[in-house]
């Protein structure tokens, strides 16, 4: 499989701190590639260098085979990448159509409420349909609980048909009713063609949906492979138990 995304000896650093420390990793077209590493290992910030929430202070980016100069998440976002976030990411006082129209890289977004077309609304109501929100297409979004606000945000980065989602933190917080949800979007996703990198805590959920993994630590690449060769790799094994 070729890859779709590819980050080359990305740095990063705040202050004296190292953040990221020349991580090179791939994700190939077609797969559910899992991010993880013990805490303060880099993985958030990683996500942030190659959306472009954050500048990277070297390294490079390749998405779908073209070169990005100088990352940004609208750039991104028109080119098919879109990514989530540890806390929903939603506009409360929006309806949940609205949430989803606004995802869309458009540039007719002002200060007021969303122009929802005809064709926006259906496709937003066939997304809340899928992700069992339908029944509340005309509510305020920040009435829903948080498990829904995370199948929401969920939702909105599937409006513009992307290439590849960034999961970040998918499940943390939420019951194990929305966990197995979530799980089932992404697996019914990836069957349908969409590739996922995924950073994710949870590791029954980690072994049992991706393929294959990437560990970090100290802001570098330390292993990768399929789940349960990484999961007995020394470096490992040492990066968590010296967590």
């Amino acid at each position: 499989m070729s890859a779709l995304l590819e980050a080359s000896a990305l740095r990063k650093r705040f202050g004296g701190v190292v953040a990221v420390d020349d991580c090179t990793f791939s994700v190939a077209s077609g797969t559910v590639t899992g991010l993880i590493g013990p805490n303060g290992s880099g993985k958030t910030t990683v996500f942030n260098l190659v959306t472009g929430y954050v500048g990277a202070d070297g390294g490079a980016v390749t998405f779908d085979g073209v070169h990005i100069r100088r990352p940004s998440p609208a750039l991104l976002a028109r080119r098919g990448l879109i990514r989530t976030f540890q806390q929903a990411r939603i506009f409360p006082q929006l309806t949940l159509v609205e949430n989803l129209v606004l995802a869309l890289p458009q540039p007719w977004w002002g200060f007021g409420r969303a122009s929802v077309g005809r064709e926006e609304r259906l496709r937003a109501e066939h997304l809340l349909d899928e992700f069992g929100l339908l029944a509340h297409a005309d509510v305020a979004a920040g009435e829903l609980s948080y498990g829904q606000q995370k199948l929401l945000e969920f939702a909105a980065t599937l409006m513009s048909r992307p290439k590849l989602v960034l999961l970040d933190e998918p499940t943390a917080g939420v019951n194990p009713v929305v966990v197995e949800r979530i799980t089932s979007h992404v697996r019914r996703l990836n069957e349908q063609g969409l590739t996922f990198l995924v950073v994710e805590h949870d590791m029954n959920v980690v072994m049992s949906l991706c393929d294959p993994v990437i560990v970090l630590d100290g802001g570098a690449t330390i292993a990768e492979g399929k789940p349960h060769e990484v999961q007995r790799d020394p470096a490992v094994l040492d990066a968590y138990l010296g967590e």
